[in-house]
């Protein structure tokens, strides 16, 4: 009699709207979020924990255009990291190229500086063979350059390529559904549809239980620690804004990082990355800035930056610069902040018995991969119990 063959996983239920009647089933693991950090740790617990049934819910779409995973700019590089964290850097990197395929391009990195020092290069031997990034610079302001590489992604896509494959291996997604967590591991679904006046309903609301829940809701998930579960955590948040430089880029064109901004090709132009100071105030609502009395559409803090790079890239001095007349002409996303630090790596922490919090932050295009599969392994490890 020939070897029984091992059958592949059957793949997981998907319910996009309410049209398709929901029944809540047994589920070890609930992740709220389909972001880059949830969707990364449903496909990295199919590696570890491949027979814990997995649940994945997202309040919209996938990916949701409301969250920071679509508009981050996605570049990945060692830049700037401690080297204790290279290691997971270049785990993340392999995972990257693992999942995006054809859709990463890798690029040089030029850390722009002012004054000579040990690895750097005359920028315009830098930028030799790079006229179109030439033309955004003054080597008179920034005539030294560190090299390194990067690779430029879409997080979005990336986030969407990792459902897809957990969903093929076994994981349930539900989509459109609002999460309310409570202690003990048992969570409110509310199910969600749109009225004839474009107003968001809940159409239906079920109570599930689960072993563990995982918050990776972004910069909302410390909030929600605190509101649903009472606990308090130290992380923070900051509103961010990518605005769109309308300067001509290739698709080799090196990301440009000056004194905190970073300019990252994309779509035959440049995204500006600006740095983000410290976390916004609790309360705080994003307000745009004026420029020379007029009021612009980029928040004050990130305009403020702009004008004081203006002599390092005179670019920013013309109309290639998206200032937009609203907050809403300028791409800008709540980021999750670990720990309240600027520089934190992302990680993850157990809120209670049943509940984790996963956070990306600022650091998540070079190490969030990494921190998702840290805390599948965790999970796997039964240590959450």
């Amino acid at each position: 009699m020939p070897a029984l063959q091992p059958q592949p996983p059957a793949p997981g239920r998907v319910w996009a709207h309410v049209g398709q009647p929901f029944t809540p089933g047994p589920h070890d693991v609930l992740i709220v979020g389909a972001g880059r950090m949830g969707t990364a740790l449903a496909l990295a617990l199919h590696v570890h924990a491949p027979h814990r049934r997995t649940l994945l819910v997202e309040e919209g779409g996938l990916p949701n255009e409301d969250g920071a995973t679509l508009l981050a700019p996605g570049v990945w590089t060692l830049a700037g990291l401690p080297d204790a964290l290279h290691g997971a850097a270049h785990w993340t990197r392999a995972q990257l190229l693992t999942l995006g395929g054809d859709q990463l391009q890798s690029r040089p990195y030029l850390t722009l500086h002012a004054g000579a020092g040990p690895g750097r290069l005359p920028t315009p031997d830098a930028l030799a063979g790079h006229p179109e990034s030439l033309t955004l610079l003054n080597p008179a302001s920034v005539p030294w350059a560190t090299p390194q590489d990067a690779l430029t992604y879409r997080p979005g896509l990336l986030a969407q390529q990792a459902a897809q494959q957990a969903i093929g291996q076994g994981t349930d997604l539900l989509l459109n559904t609002r999460v309310t967590p409570h202690p003990g591991g048992q969570v409110t679904l509310e199910r969600l549809t749109v009225t004839n006046t474009h107003q968001i309903v809940t159409h239906e609301t079920f109570t599930v239980q689960a072993r563990t829940v995982i918050l990776a809701t972004g910069a909302q998930a410390p909030a929600q620690a605190e509101h649903h579960l009472g606990v308090h955590t130290r992380h923070g948040r900051a509103y961010r804004q990518t605005p769109h430089l309308n300067a001509p880029s290739r698709p080799g064109s090196p990301v440009l990082h000056v004194q905190g901004l970073t300019l990252r090709p994309q779509h035959d132009a440049y995204t500006l990355i600006p740095a983000v100071h410290h976390r916004d105030p609790h309360g705080y609502e994003p307000v745009g800035g004026h420029l020379t009395g007029v009021p612009t559409g980029l928040r004050r803090e990130t305009l403020e930056d702009l004008v004081g790079l203006m002599d390092a890239a005179p670019v920013l001095a013309t109309d290639a610069l998206h200032l937009g007349r609203s907050l809403s002409d300028v791409p800008g996303a709540w980021l999750a902040l670990p720990h309240g630090d600027l520089h934190a790596p992302p990680g993850h922490e157990r809120l209670d018995e049943h509940t984790f919090l996963l956070l990306g932050g600022p650091l998540a295009d070079s190490l969030g991969l990494y921190a998702a599969d840290q805390l599948a392994r965790q999970i796997a490890a039964g240590s959450e119990a």
